[in-house]
C-alpha cells in the first residue's frame, strides 16, 4: 500500500511538465483523487486514479485506467480497466461530455478476477496543454470472501466511483509553420517563418484588404492584391504611392499622369494642353513654330518661311504688274523691247522663291479665224520659250491661245489692231 502511494505521488510530480491530450498529441496521462462508495457494505472511501489514454479519432479515446481505493482499514481494491471513451463534443467546446466503459481485472483483498465498468464524465479544457476531467462510474466487483456480521461469507462488492482527473498529454502540439498556433487550430498552416499571426494562425492584415501585412506595401490602407495591397483611387493601375496624379487616370510612363493631347508631355507639365494631335512640340508641350510667324509647324505650309495665317503660314503672293508684249503684223518674233521687258521679268522671278506665270496669245482680226488661232499660239510659245531659255522653271509657266476672239480694243484702226497683236500675262505672281 505504501509503495503504491509513493508511486502515485511520484507520477503527479512527473506529469507537471506534460500537456493535455488532443488530436495533435495522441498520448496522454491522467491522475487525480476520488471517492469510492461500496454498495455492498455502504462504506465511503478514498481512491487514487491513474490512466494512460490514446487518441483514436475525434469521437473515441482508449484508456488504460488504474484505480486503488480504501473503504475500510485493511480493505484494498485495485482495479485495472481498459475503457473506451465516447466523446460527445468537438475539441473546441468549453464543456465536453463523454461516456466510457470497458472491462478490467480487479484485485479485491485476497480475490482477483475480471470485471467491468461504465460511466459519464465531463472534460473542461484549461488551456491548450491541460484539461480537467470529472467522472462518475459504476464498477462491477468480483466475488470474494470477507467478514460479514462476524462470519465469513462470499460477497460481491460493487462500487460507485467519482474521480477528478487532471490530464496531460505526452508530447508537444504540432505546429508545422512555427507560428505558435497548433496545427489543429491553425487556419493558415503554411505561414512563412517569422510572420506575425492572429489567434487563428493567419498572417495579420491590419487594413483588412485581404493582403497580409508581410506582403502589403501599404499595410494601413486598403488596397488590391495586384498592387501589393496599395490603393489606386483613379483606377489606372498605378498605386497611389507611386502616382503623381492619384486622382486622375494616367499612364505608367508619366508616373500615373495623363497626356490629354498625346504630345508626349504630361498634363501637369504641359503649358499647351490642347495641342492638335500629331503636332511636334517643345519641352513645355507647346507646338513648334520654326519660322516664328505665329502659325504652328503642323499647320504651316511653309514652316521655314514666315507668312501670315491667312496664307497658311506662307509668304503672300505678289501680283506682278507686267506690260503686254506686242508683235508686228503676222509675226511671232519677239521685238527687242519685248526681250528687254521679259529680261526684267526673269530677274524678278529669279529673286522669288515661288512664282506662277500664264501667258495668253492674241491677234487682230485680219486673216481667217483658224490662221489667227495658230498665230496666237506661236506668239504665246515665243514668250514661253524665251523665259525657259533664261532659266525659268517650266513647271510654273503655262500658255493659252485665243486668236482674234479677245481683243482689248476694237479692230477698227491701225493703232487698235497693233494693241491686239499681243501676248498678255493672265497670271503673273511671285512670293519673295
Amino acid at each position: 500500500m505504501k509503495k503504491f502511494t509513493l508511486f502515485f505521488f511520484a507520477l503527479i510530480f512527473a506529469a507537471g511538465a506534460a500537456f493535455a491530450q488532443n488530436s495533435d498529441n495522441k498520448w496522454a496521462i491522467g491522475l487525480g483523487p476520488g471517492v469510492d462508495y461500496n454498495l455492498e457494505n455502504e462504506n465511503l472511501g478514498i481512491l487514487g486514479d491513474f490512466y494512460i489514454s490514446r487518441y483514436l479519432s475525434p469521437r473515441f479515446d482508449l484508456m488504460l485506467d488504474n484505480r486503488m481505493s480504501f473503504d475500510e482499514p485493511g480493505i484494498d481494491v485495485f482495479n485495472t480497466l481498459l475503457n473506451l471513451r465516447l466523446k460527445l463534443y468537438n475539441e473546441d467546446n468549453a464543456v465536453q461530455p463523454y461516456l466510457f466503459g470497458g472491462v478490467g481485472y480487479m484485485w479485491d483483498n485476497q480475490e482477483a478476477g475480471v470485471n467491468f465498468d461504465g460511466g459519464l464524465g465531463f472534460k473542461f479544457p484549461v488551456s491548450d496543454n491541460t484539461a480537467l476531467f470529472v467522472a462518475g462510474s459504476y464498477v462491477k466487483g468480483i466475488e470474494g470472501m470477507r467478514e460479514v456480521d462476524g462470519s465469513g461469507a462470499t460477497v460481491t462488492d460493487d462500487h460507485i466511483m467519482v474521480t477528478s482527473i487532471l490530464e496531460f498529454s505526452l508530447g508537444k502540439a504540432k505546429d508545422e509553420d512555427g507560428d505558435g498556433v497548433p496545427d489543429r487550430k491553425d487556419e493558415c498552416p503554411n505561414t512563412p517563418p517569422g510572420v506575425q499571426v492572429d489567434e487563428k494562425g493567419c498572417p495579420l492584415d491590419r487594413d483588412g484588404d485581404g493582403v497580409p501585412d508581410y506582403k502589403d506595401e501599404c499595410p494601413d490602407e486598403p488596397g488590391t492584391a495586384a498592387l501589393a495591397g496599395c490603393p489606386d483611387r483613379d483606377g489606372d493601375g498605378i498605386a497611389d504611392k507611386d502616382d503623381d496624379c492619384p486622382d486622375v487616370a494616367g499612364l505608367a510612363k508619366f508616373n500615373g499622369c495623363p497626356d490629354s493631347d498625346e504630345d508626349g508631355v504630361p498634363d501637369p507639365k504641359d503649358k499647351c494642353p490642347n495641342t492638335p494631335k500629331g503636332c511636334p512640340v517643345d519641352a513645355n508641350g507647346c507646338p513648334l513654330d520654326s519660322d516664328g510667324d505665329g502659325v504652328i509647324d503642323c499647320e504651316d505650309n511653309c514652316p521655314q518661311e514666315a507668312g501670315p495665317a491667312s496664307n497658311n503660314g506662307c509668304p503672300d503672293w505678289v501680283e506682278l504688274d507686267l506690260s503686254n508684249i506686242l508683235f508686228d503684223f503676222d509675226k511671232s518674233d519677239l521685238r527687242p523691247e519685248a526681250k528687254a521687258e521679259l529680261d526684267k521679268l526673269v530677274q524678278t522671278l529669279d529673286a522669288s522663291k515661288e512664282y506662277e506665270i500664264v501667258v495668253g496669245g492674241h491677234t487682230d482680226s485680219i486673216g481667217t479665224e483658224a490662221y489667227n488661232m495658230g498665230l496666237s499660239e506661236r506668239r504665246a510659245q515665243a514668250v514661253v520659250k524665251y523665259l525657259l531659255m533664261k532659266g525659268v522653271n517650266n513647271a510654273y509657266v503655262g500658255s493659252n491661245n485665243y486668236g482674234e476672239t479677245k481683243p482689248v480694243v476694237p479692230n477698227d484702226s491701225k493703232e487698235n489692231r497693233q494693241k491686239n497683236r499681243r501676248v498678255e500675262f493672265e497670271v503673273a505672281k511671285a512670293r519673295k
